[in-house]
């Protein structure tokens, strides 16, 4: 039986109305799951109900995640916040955690993930950490933008068997102090960490870029979502016996 995915949802401040690139959605069907996109704001026995149905979380980009959440001030130069969706996406994660159920972060769900596990991050790399590799790439996305070093006993490698990858690059926030119980899986060029794991966890991983936008031209980007799916349909298996 194929895995049920809860995938977290974008919000677009403009339209007040939360909505979702078909990449997130698509490369989870690829992969053999059933991706549902999740609500912003639920009731307080929603929640649980929700969890029931997923077997594993896709944490999505989008806005800026709230310094507060990693104890700092919100500098000038950080992006829009929202405070339903980080609220929304801790209480997911906790759950996921306490049940070992297989979590993907991609972007700002890497920051997220490394903030709720009390690392934190660099609000605005232009700023704070000025570089000359692109992290703030144009359109089209499905192209590189700079390579990442993947580390040899990391599960990245485990997945793509590669110590080098060309990916995309779309951000401006990324990870200060990776959070502990995270390891460094891959990084850039200019020494951010671009992607981490929990491995003492079935499956918690999380990258920086952006493989919804490659996994149709990029073998390691569908073979890291076949990965997190496969881990879903595992922790499926199990809920049924």
């Amino acid at each position: 039986m194929a895995p049920v995915i809860g995938v977290m949802p974008l919000y677009d401040d403009e339209k007040e109305s939360i909505w979702m690139l078909p990449g997130y959605m698509d490369a989870v069907t690829e992969a053999g799951g059933i991706p549902i996109m999740l609500p912003l704001r639920f009731g307080g026995g929603d929640a649980a109900k929700l969890d029931e149905l997923c077997d594993g979380y896709v944490f999505t980009g989008g806005h800026d995640i709230d310094p507060g959440i990693y104890g700092e001030e919100k500098l000038l130069e950080c992006g829009m916040t929202n405070s339903d969706r980080d609220k929304m996406e801790k209480l997911f994660f906790e759950m996921a955690r306490k049940e070992d159920k297989p979590v993907l972060g991609i972007c700002r769900g890497l920051q997220m993930i490394n903030a709720l596990m009390g690392g934190s991050l660099y609000q605005d790399l232009p700023s704070e950490r000025p570089s000359m590799t692109e992290h703030h790439m144009k359109p089209p996305y499905d192209r590189k933008a700079h390579e990442v070093r993947v580390i040899k006993n990391s599960s990245l490698y485990g997945i793509c068997g590669r110590e080098e990858l060309p990916v995309n690059s779309y951000h401006h926030q990324a990870i200060k102090d990776l959070a502990p119980g995270l390891s460094a899986m891959a990084v850039s060029d200019d020494g951010l960490i671009e992607a981490a794991e929990d491995r003492s966890r079935r499956f918690l991983m999380a990258v920086q870029w952006h493989p919804e936008f490659l996994y149709k031209k990029d073998e390691c980007s569908i073979k890291l979502f076949r990965a997190f799916v496969d881990a879903a349909a595992e922790y499926e298996a199990e809920k049924r016996k």
